[in-house]
C-alpha cells in the first residue's frame, strides 16, 4: 500500500469479509465448536494478507470502482489506480503535497506507533520476567509429564494477578509470586505453548498495528483473541472430568489479567474479565454440539475460503454501452487487462465498435486524464469517428480482427499489426492488382505491462490497404518475415506469418437454425490462439548465364534458435506435387519457369499461446530428382512496416 486510496481499498475488502464472518458466527454461535469458531477467522486472515484488488479481481463487493469513484470525484484526476502490492505500507518516494497523501502519512505514522508501542510493552514485560525467580519445586514438569505436554522454563513475579506464556521463540511461564498456582490453570498454559498460540497473539497484534483506524477489524481481533481462549478451555475440558470440569469453572475468573491482556507474544490475549462469562458459558455447553458439525463447519469453511480467496472479476457486460458516463468510466478503468492478448483483444474491439469504454480498459493510465477531457463533454462523439471518415466504407464488424506478426520486442513488452476488415471496396477505386476482394485496415501496436495491468500503445496510424480478412495468411500486401538462402543462380526464399486473436466466436440460434457471429466484448483476461503460414518459393536470381532446372524441389522445416542440429528432411517427389506437417515442416516439387518466382509449396498450424518466429530455416534444393544443396535460410527482412 504506498498511497491513501489502497489503504482505503485493502481495508474495505477485509471489512466486508470481517461483517460476513460475524455475522454468520452470530448464527452458529450455539452450534459451532470453539475449535471452529477460531478456525473461521483464518478466512479473514487470507483475505488480510492477500492484496486487494489482486488481479483486477474483488471480494463480495466491487471495491475498487467504489474507491475509484470516490478519488475521481474528489480529486477529478484519472491518471492512477488504486494498487495494493503488499498489505503494509509502503514508505512514499515523494515528500506529502495533496491532502490524500498527508492522510496516507498519518495512516503510515499511526502503524509505526502501534507497532513501538506493543514492542516497548513485549520488552517491558520480558525484563519483568527477567527479574523473576525461578520455579524449583517441579510443579510444572509434573503437570507437562501428567498430560504428556511441552514445558518451558517457569518465574515467579511479584504483582501477577494470573499465569500466562510469553514469548514464541524463547518462551517462559510467568507464575504470581506468594500464591500456589492451581494444576488446571499450569494445564492451560501448558496446551497455550503446545499449539503455539503466542504467536497467534502476535499475528493478532500486527493486524491491530495494519488497521489501528478501522474499529471494526479491531473488535474482530478482540473476537479472536477471545476464541482463542475459549479453544483452550474446550482442550483443558477434553483432558479433565467430574469434579475437576466443575472446578476449572470456579477458577476462570482467577485466570482474568487486565494489566497484561492483548500483550504482543504471550497467551494473555483474551479481553481480561470482560470474557470470562463469555468463557464460563461455553463450558457448560461442552460437549452439547450437535453431532457431525464438524463435517459442516469443514464444508462451510471451504465454501468461503475459495471463492474469498478468488474473487471475482468485473463483467465487462455491465459496462454501459450507450454515451459517456462518469460511473462507466471509472467502471471502465477497473476492468483492466490482466494478459497482453487481453489487451490486443480490448484495444481491437475498441477500434472495432468506436467505444470509449473499450479503449479506457487498455489505455496507459498517463492518457486516461486526457480521454476523460476529450470525450467526456457532451456531443464529443466517439473516438473513432475521425478514423473512420478517413476509411472506405467502414469497418465490418462481422469479420472480427487479426494481430499479425505478434513478437516480444523485450520483456513484458510486445509488438503486432492490428488488421480489420473494411466494407466492400466502393465503386470507382482501381485495384491494385491483387487478388483480394475488400480493403482492410491496418495498424501497428505495441502493448506492454503497466504495473498489475496490461496496456496498448498504437505506433503509427489506422490505415487501409487492400486485403483479404479470410485470406489474410496469403496476403502479400501485409508484412511477413522473408529467408532466403542462394545457390548457384537460383534464389530459395521462405516467407514467414503469424496471425493471432482471441477466439470471440459464438453460437447464436435462432429457431432451427445456428450461426455463428463475432462477439465485440472484450476479453481483458483473454489468451491468444495463433495460426503460422509459410509460403516456399524458388526464383532465378539472375546472372549472366541462365541454366535450365526444369522441375525443382524443395523441402524446408524451421529452426526454432538451435541451427546446430540439422533435422533430415522429406525427400520431395520429383513430380509436381506438395506435403506438409503440423511441425511446419513443408516439402513439394514445381517447374521452374525461364522467369520469375516458382511457388513450390505453403502451409501452416494452428497453436495456442503466441508463435515466435524461427531463428532459420533448414532447406534441402533438389534438382532433377537429385539432392543438389543443403541450405540455411537466414532472415533478410521482417517487421511491421507497410513498405
Amino acid at each position: 500500500m504506498n498511497d491513501i486510496w489502497s489503504v482505503l481499498l485493502q481495508t474495505l475488502t477485509a471489512s466486508g469479509v470481517a461483517a460476513l464472518l460475524l455475522a454468520l458466527k452470530a448464527m452458529f454461535r450455539d452450534k459451532l465448536s470453539p475449535q471452529w469458531q477460531f478456525a473461521a477467522w483464518g478466512v479473514l486472515a487470507m483475505v488480510l494478507l492477500r492484496p486487494a484488488g489482486w488481479r483486477g479481481r474483488y471480494v463480495l463487493f466491487n471495491w475498487p470502482f467504489y474507491v475509484e469513484l470516490l478519488r475521481s470525484a474528489l480529486t477529478g484526476e484519472y491518471g492512477a489506480l488504486a494498487h495494493v502490492t503488499v498489505p503494509v505500507p509502503l514508505p512514499p518516494l515523494t515528500a506529502p503535497r495533496t491532502a490524500a497523501d498527508w492522510l496516507f502519512a498519518v495512516y503510515a505514522l499511526g502503524t509505526a506507533v502501534f507497532l513501538l508501542r506493543y514492542v516497548y510493552s513485549y520488552v517491558r514485560l520480558r525484563l519483568v520476567l527477567r527479574r523473576g525467580r525461578p520455579v524449583e519445586d517441579g510443579r510444572v514438569r509434573a503437570v507437562a509429564e501428567t498430560w504428556n505436554l511441552p514445558a518451558c522454563p517457569a518465574v515467579e513475579v511479584d504483582g501477577l494477578p494470573s499465569a500466562f506464556i510469553c514469548g514464541v521463540f524463547r518462551p517462559v511461564l510467568a507464575l504470581p509470586a506468594g500464591a500456589e498456582t492451581d494444576e488446571k490453570v499450569l494445564l492451560h498454559e501448558l496446551l497455550h505453548l503446545k499449539y503455539h498460540d503466542a504467536a497467534w497473539g502476535l499475528v493478532i497484534c500486527l493486524f491491530r498495528c495494519l488497521h489501528w483506524c478501522n474499529p471494526l477489524l479491531w473488535h474482530c481481533a478482540d473476537q479472536a483473541g477471545n476464541d482463542l481462549e475459549s479453544l483452550c478451555d474446550q482442550r483443558v475440558l477434553e483432558r479433565l472430568e467430574g469434579e475437576d470440569r466443575r472446578d476449572y469453572g470456579r477458577i476462570l475468573l482467577s485466570m482474568a489479567d487486565e494489566r497484561h491482556a492483548r500483550a504482543p507474544g504471550t497467551s494473555s490475549m483474551a479481553n481480561g474479565g470482560k470474557n470470562i462469562r463469555r468463557r464460563i458459558e461455553a463450558i457448560a455447553r461442552f460437549k452439547k454440539y450437535p453431532a457431525g458439525m464438524g463435517l459442516v463447519s469443514v464444508c462451510v469453511l471451504l465454501l468461503l475460503a475459495v471463492p474469498l480467496a478468488v474473487g471475482a472479476k468485473a463483467p465487462v457486460s455491465n459496462l454501459g454501452l450507450g454515451g459517456f458516463a462518469a460511473a462507466d468510466f471509472v467502471y471502465a478503468r477497473t476492468v483492466y487487462c490482466t494478459t497482453c492478448a487481453g489487451a490486443f483483444d480490448t484495444y481491437a474491439k475498441a477500434v472495432i465498435t468506436g467505444r470509449i469504454k473499450y479503449l479506457v480498459m487498455c489505455a496507459p493510465l498517463a492518457e486516461q486524464n486526457n480521454l476523460a477531457e476529450t470525450y467526456g463533454r457532451p456531443g464529443s462523439g466517439g473516438w473513432m469517428e475521425e478514423k473512420l471518415d478517413e476509411l472506405p466504407n467502414g469497418i465490418d464488424r462481422s469479420c472480427g480482427y487479426q494481430i499479425c506478426n505478434l513478437v516480444q520486442v523485450g520483456e513484458n513488452t510486445y509488438e503486432g499489426l492490428l488488421a480489420v476488415a473494411l466494407h466492400d471496396m466502393p465503386e470507382g477505386v482501381e485495384w491494385n492488382g491483387t487478388a483480394a476482394t475488400r480493403w482492410i485496415a491496418v495498424q501497428p501496436l505495441r502493448a506492454e505491462k503497466e504495473g498489475n495491468r496490461w496496456v496498448v500503445i498504437p505506433q503509427g496510424d489506422l490505415e487501409a490497404v487492400q486485403g483479404d480478412m479470410q485470406q489474410l495468411g496469403y496476403n502479400r500486401t501485409l508484412p511477413c518475415l522473408t529467408y532466403e538462402a542462394q545457390w548457384e543462380d537460383l534464389l530459395v526464399r521462405e516467407r514467414w506469418r503469424t496471425t493471432s486473436r482471441v477466439d470471440s466466436y459464438e453460437q447464436v440460434s435462432s429457431g432451427f437454425r445456428s450461426t455463428t457471429t463475432f462477439s465485440t466484448t472484450p476479453q481483458p483476461d483473454g489468451e491468444f490462439t495463433s495460426w503460422f503460414d509459410q509460403e516456399l518459393s524458388v526464383s532465378r536470381a539472375g546472372g549472366p548465364e541462365e541454366r535450365m532446372y526444369g522441375t525443382v524441389g524443395l523441402s524446408c522445416m524451421p529452426l526454432w534458435g538451435d541451427e546446430e542440429h540439422r533435422p533430415a528432411l522429406q525427400d520431395p517427389e520429383p513430380v509436381n506435387s506438395v506435403g506438409s506437417s503440423s511441425t511446419g515442416e513443408d516439402w513439394g516439387s514445381a517447374y521452374l519457369s525461364e522467369s520469375g518466382e516458382t511457388i513450390i509449396t505453403g502451409g501452416g498450424s494452428m497453436r495456442e499461446g503466441i508463435i515466435d518466429p524461427p531463428a532459420a530455416y533448414a532447406a534441402d534444393l533438389y534438382c532433377g530428382g537429385k539432392k543438389a544443396a543443403e541450405l540455411i535460410l537466414y532472415p533478410v527482412k521482417g517487421g511491421l512496416d507497410l513498405d
